[in-house]
C-alpha cells in the first residue's frame, strides 16, 4: 500500500494509450538504449520517439533496430533504417546513438490494428527530414 495524499482524478486527464491514426507526425528522439534480444543471441537499439506537435505531442512511438543480430538480413534493414533515420535527422556520421537525440524529424506511422489478443498499435514505417 502507499500513501498518495489527496490525489484528486477529477483534475488530471486520463493517460490515453490508443494508437494514433496513420499519418506524418513531428517527433523527436527521446530516448535510446542496447537492449538483448529474447533469444539471447544479438542486441538490437531501441529507439524512444516523442511527439513534438500535434496531435502526437507528448506521446511516445518505439522502433527496434536488430543491428547486432545472427541473421544477415535483419541486420541488413536495421542498417538501412538507421541510415534513413540519420538522413532525416541531418546527421550523416554518427558514433553514438545519443547524437540523434533532441533532433526534431517527421515519422510517417502506420496504424495496426488489433489482432487476436494484441491490442492495436503503432508502427513507425519512414523517417524524413522536418
Amino acid at each position: 500500500m502507499a500513501y498518495l495524499g489527496n490525489f484528486d482524478a477529477n483534475t488530471v486527464e486520463p493517460a490515453d494509450f490508443s494508437a494514433l491514426p496513420q499519418g506524418d507526425y513531428p517527433v523527436i528522439i527521446y530516448a535510446s538504449e542496447w537492449r538483448d534480444a529474447k533469444n539471447g543471441a544479438g542486441q538490437y537499439l531501441s529507439l524512444t520517439f516523442q511527439g513534438s506537435d500535434g496531435p502526437a505531442k507528448g506521446r511516445f512511438l518505439w522502433h527496434s533496430l536488430n543491428l547486432n543480430n545472427q541473421n544477415s538480413k535483419a541486420v541488413e534493414i536495421a542498417q538501412r533504417e538507421l541510415s534513413a533515420i540519420c538522413r532525416a535527422c541531418g546527421r550523416m556520421t554518427i558514433n553514438d546513438s545519443a547524437m540523434l537525440h533532441d533532433i526534431p524529424l517527421l515519422v510517417h506511422v502506420a496504424y495496426v490494428p488489433p489482432k487476436g489478443e494484441w491490442p492495436e498499435k503503432n508502427q513507425i514505417k519512414k523517417w524524413m527530414p522536418m
